[in-house]
């Protein structure tokens, strides 16, 4: 998998994006219920209210390969969530993502995807990043696919892609 990303300070960011550690208090105002100027209009989504509680719940998924929000560069609007589950098992690690309705079908989705494991692939102790997805889910299929990752596994209703340190 080839960098399609730069770091910069904890942002890693990406020629659209900046995937950004959750700041504090967007973790408290989406668990208050309280919208911030600097989400797009349907942001938080439901994925991103059970990312914000299970970072309140486990500060290590504060660490700088852990959970993280989608911010558009062009407007700074934070438009999803992406985030590696650490710590590493075994020296593999799941990754999981949402971008909010109103942003999909843009490449976001991907693009993140891409960046996200390439750079959970230089953590220490990392060597495969990895993703379940329902098969249903078809557009999350193909998220994964073009970001790169390969499916090695699936049952019918689901599969496992992932990518491993070159």
């Amino acid at each position: 998998m080839s960098p399609s990303f730069s770091l910069t300070g904890a942002d890693v960011t990406t020629e659209r994006l900046v995937l950004r550690p959750w700041p504090p208090g967007d973790v408290a105002a989406v668990l208050g219920g309280h919208r911030l100027a600097h989400w797009a209009p349907d942001f938080p989504s439901a994925a991103d209210r059970r990312i914000s509680g299970f970072v309140a719940e486990h500060p290590e998924a504060m660490n700088v390969y852990g959970q993280r929000q989608i911010v558009e560069r062009e407007s700074g609007l934070a438009v999803g969530a992406i985030g590696l589950f650490w710590p590493p098992e075994d020296g593999v690690i799941e990754i999981g993502y949402g971008i909010v309705e109103s942003r999909r079908g843009r490449g976001y989705a991907t693009e993140a995807t891409r960046a996200m494991t390439a750079f959970g692939l230089t953590a220490p102790g990392v060597d495969e990043v990895f993703a379940d997805v329902e098969l249903a889910n078809a557009a999350s299929v193909r998220v994964l696919e073009k970001a790169g990752l390969r499916r090695v596994r699936g049952d019918g209703a689901t599969a496992r892609f992932t990518a491993r340190r070159p």
